[in-house]
């Protein structure tokens, strides 16, 4: 049975990335760290060949869709932006949190009731993303285009992933480090059963190959350097700077 891959990408490091900032909806491009990073990448590593360039609308990513693609013409797709943070925007985790009472119960997990003020809630975000990838599959299958190419938000990436991947995961299990990502085989009586993809590799494929790791054991190992390694029993609510 015919297959549609779509390999989801997390865009390059900006100045947020760097400095340990919330930036979701700022339209921050890379820095030079970050252009940097990409193209020793992409010089580096296979980066998967596809038919298809899709991108959030933000510089981040299609400056880096097209630093490793420069052929590509990306589809940007406005659903894949990140998350608002409102007021929580350009700060550090320090300084709204002598800021707002609010955000420690939000970074705990337990504030799922607690958007950002001014901003997006968890809710509305994992809605308006997964909506947007459903249209990009659906579109796929419609079209015959059986590969794909996705640079997005870190939290678009998990976002995406925690709700259709396989194996099931939690949200933060699916980090991944910059110009890294994921590779989802749609299969589609699976999809039109289930909505659900396999996630069979790490992209760049190469990228630790034969470390004997899965794919959710290399997104935990992402997030236990971003955040610190979880202790037993920890809520996975983690919040993360610049996600992006």
């Amino acid at each position: 049975m015919k297959s549609y891959l779509i390999h989801l990408i997390r865009h390059g490091i900006t100045a947020g990335n760097e400095t340990g900032r919330y930036v979701g909806s700022t339209d921050l491009p890379l820095s030079a760290a970050g252009v940097r990073q990409i193209q020793k990448l992409a010089a580096a590593h296979a980066y998967p060949q596809v038919q298809a360039y899709f991108a959030a609308p933000q510089k981040r990513c299609v400056q880096t869709l097209r630093l490793l693609y420069p052929q590509a013409k990306p589809i940007e797709i406005p659903g894949f932006r990140e998350c608002d943070f409102g007021r929580w925007e350009g700060k550090s985790a320090a300084e709204i949190a002598s800021e707002d009472p609010q955000f420690a119960q939000w970074v705990s997990g337990n504030g799922k009731a607690v958007t950002p003020p001014g901003g997006e809630s968890g809710g509305v975000f994992m809605q308006r993303v997964c909506a947007a990838f459903e249209k990009v599959v659906e579109g796929m299958l419609r079209s015959g285009v059986t590969s794909a190419a996705a640079v997005v938000p870190g939290g678009a990436l998990m976002a995406i992933l925690s709700t259709y991947g396989l194996p099931r995961a939690k949200f933060y299990d699916w980090m991944a480090e910059n110009g890294c990502g994921y590779s989802m085989r749609i299969t589609p009586g699976l999809w039109m059963r289930s909505m659900v993809g396999e996630v069979y590799a790490k992209v760049p494929a190469d990228l630790g190959k034969d470390s004997g790791t899965s794919v959710i054991d290399l997104g935990r190992e992402a997030a236990d350097r971003a955040f610190g390694p979880s202790e037993p029993g920890q809520k996975d609510g983690r919040g993360e700077p610049d996600e992006e």
